[in-house]
């Protein structure tokens, strides 16, 4: 009986505990439901002058989704041996490129074209990557993890890799509200990172964007800045040649978002390219040689050039375009008049495209690596 009494003892005491317990803490169900799921909207700030951009309706931007994409983005938990990350190949202060011709993967091969710049990439609506594959930064996030060429592991160890971290669990439930940690897959990674991708916006604070999309009064070009502008542009009456570039490379962004064959490559037919870039994905003859535009913002800091990086500096660019284009049946023909601009021509034209950096989108925190102090 006194055992019996002992028992009814403890089982009181040890109810009223979970009462008590239970006024303070939440019941959980599955292992992550403890955690509150409240998404906020991310307040993203758009240039004056710039598009509108088109958020994906089943991927919002979150302020936790996109600080979850920034950590994925830094992580090189993505990568075969957790030596590099998706930043490896695009670093901040080379605009979001890594400054080689061709970058090299976690086995140290070298991939077959050059790391294209982020910035801005939220806004590219006709394709990514130099051949356009992938119509979407989130179906484009999840190919560099498998790529052997890259960082070469397969999506289901990064997903276990995820699955059991001390953190992540946490900020998949915050960003996508997940029940449980065996819910992170790859595409909710690839959510993030695409999430993060599309607040890699410029600043607006570059001297072409004060002085001709802000209108800051005492802002100024010098006289070769407004050379070079009067022939990036073709300004009407002006007494400067055209130099062909806007045609590729309009404001705001400096891309037109297309494929052209910009006479890079020698080929003697259609069927000679050695790269033959968007005709390799769309399969027609005309496409062949023919890469996307990429943007010149900032594009000082971008070097090398070209989507083999085989010119390391602007001038061998403008040199490129002035006397070294080489002809084939698809090339731009914008392209096909001889420039014939001066040295000193020349000289401006790149005067001007200095005025397209932007130091603070550079050297933005919001987009810096998380890992370091």
């Amino acid at each position: 009986m006194t055992q019996f009494r002992i028992l009814i003892f403890f089982l009181a005491g040890s109810l009223w505990l979970v009462a008590c317990v239970d006024d303070e803490m939440p019941v959980l169900k599955g292992d992550l439901e403890y955690i509150a799921y409240s998404p906020q909207s991310y307040d993203l700030v758009i240039p004056e002058g710039f598009p509108p951009m088109t958020v994906p309706a089943d991927n919002p931007l979150t302020v936790d989704g996109v600080q979850l994409g920034r950590f994925l983005f830094y992580d090189p938990i993505l990568s075969k041996d957790s030596s590099m990350a998706c930043f490896s190949c695009h670093l901040p202060q080379g605009g979001f490129t890594d400054n080689l011709p061709v970058s090299p993967g976690v086995e140290g091969l070298l991939g077959k074209r050059s790391a294209m710049s982020l910035e801005n990439v939220a806004f590219y609506n006709n394709g990514l990557f130099w051949d356009g594959r992938s119509a979407t930064l989130e179906a484009q996030a999840l190919l560099p993890v498998e790529d052997h060429l890259e960082l070469n592991i397969p999506w289901e160890t990064v997903e276990a890799r995820l699955r059991r971290h001390p953190d992540y669990p946490a900020m998949f439930r915050k960003a996508f509200g997940i029940s449980d940690s065996q819910e992170i897959t790859r595409d909710l990674a690839a959510k993030a990172i695409a999430q993060f991708e599309r607040i890699l916006i410029s600043s607006g604070n570059s001297k072409f964007d004060r002085k001709f999309l802000k209108k800051e009064i005492g802002v100024d070009f010098s006289e070769a800045e407004y050379n070079g502008f009067d022939m990036f542009f073709d300004i009407e009456g002006s007494p400067m040649p055209d130099a062909q570039c806007f045609h590729c490379h309009n404001m705001p962004l400096f891309t037109t978002n297309e494929y052209f064959n910009n006479g890079l490559q020698e080929a003697a037919t259609l069927n000679d390219f050695p790269d033959p870039g968007r005709g390799g994905i769309t399969g027609k003859l005309i496409d062949n040689g023919k890469m996307r535009t990429p943007s010149l913002r900032n594009v000082m800091r971008t070097a090398p050039y070209m989507h083999d990086g085989r010119f390391a500096t602007i001038e061998e660019v403008v040199d490129f375009y002035n006397e070294g284009i080489h002809f084939a049946n698809n090339l731009d023909e914008n392209l096909l008049p001889p420039m014939g601009l001066t040295p000193q021509m020349k000289a401006d034209l790149i005067a001007f495209l200095h005025t397209l950096t932007d130091t603070t989108f550079i050297n933005n925190p919001a987009f810096s690596n998380p890992f370091e102090p």
